[in-house]
């Protein structure tokens, strides 16, 4: 990318009963990790450190949502199961600063979840009691949770390098994970306590990253990375990559997009209400 090119968003769906992607709309500029609120009507996704929300057939303009003083907002929020709580990450000034906040879906004042930072919100428990997040705390990249209220958080991993992307499975029983504790990055699921931590893919040229489980518990959608295109600890912009499909016994994984993009494209989980479809951004370059 040069420093004349400009970056296209492509909002897009995936049917996975007809194998078809459909344009939602284009951006001319940067738009991140859409979710697709419960209720089916809208999907979020973040720009410039704000969110907004558009319809999800695209058919009207974007709405921004009052995220309050949070306005560095990053790819990493989720909306609660029963649609009335966005939760957020939200940095101060760089990276370094990120932590974790709940307020209204509809918008208002964030409220603080994790004193300590950097923190990066990946997942809300069906419930909506509990958050899990990557951390950093001193050495360690680690996968923690925490009570929405209250109370100290707790380390799920102790695996060296970078443990990320933390996801409820729609029940609550489990949580999904990439880990590159076994060389490249991989798909990893455990209990919700942190036990019985169990590899789920085993590809050996690809890194994939951010396990996404549908609603019925049924499918997980994750994006990979090409073996050498980067360090496995790495989620960058401005790739080839890839989207694949695997069930949620770990089995028959396969890929069903390839696209220009990375990070941005499918941080968050996106699957619509009826485990058919799931939303993704790719992206062009521009000179224009």
């Amino acid at each position: 990318m040069n420093a004349q090119s400009r970056i296209i968003s492509v909002l897009e769906i995936y049917d996975t009963e007809t194998n078809e992607r459909m344009t939602i709309r284009e951006f001319p500029y940067l738009i991140e990790a859409p979710n697709w609120s419960p209720d089916g009507k809208w999907l979020i996704y973040n720009h410039a450190g704000r969110l907004y929300r558009i319809d999800s057939e695209g058919k009207n303009d974007p709405i921004e949502i009052n995220t309050g003083f949070a306005t560095q907002c990053n790819n990493d929020h989720v909306i609660s199961s029963d649609g009335k709580v966005l939760g957020i990450s939200h940095a101060e000034g760089d990276w370094k600063t990120s932590r974790v906040y709940v307020l209204p879906f509809e918008g208002g004042q964030p409220r603080e979840v994790t004193p300590l930072c950097p923190s990066f919100l990946h997942g809300m428990s069906p419930d909506g009691k509990e958050v899990a997040y990557c951390a950093f705390r001193g050495d360690a990249k680690a996968i923690y949770v925490k009570d929405v209220n209250g109370g100290e958080e707790r380390c799920l991993t102790t695996a060296a390098g970078l443990n990320d992307g933390p996801e409820y499975s729609p029940d609550g029983k489990y949580i999904w994970f990439n880990s590159v504790r076994t060389g490249l990055m991989q798909v990893w699921r455990m209990r919700r306590d942190g036990s019985r931590q169990k590899q789920m893919t085993h590809d050996e040229a690809l890194n994939s990253w951010f396990p996404h489980v549908s609603p019925d518990g049924r499918q997980v959608v994750y994006i990979a990375y090409h073996k050498g295109d980067l360090k496995p600890d790495e989620h960058l912009p401005n790739k080839n990559v890839v989207l694949r499909l695997m069930s949620s016994k770990g089995k028959h994984p396969r890929t069903i997009v390839e696209l220009f993009g990375g990070q941005g494209t499918i941080n968050v989980n996106s699957w619509a209400p009826d485990s058919k479809r799931f939303a993704f951004v790719s992206y062009r370059l521009s000179d224009k």
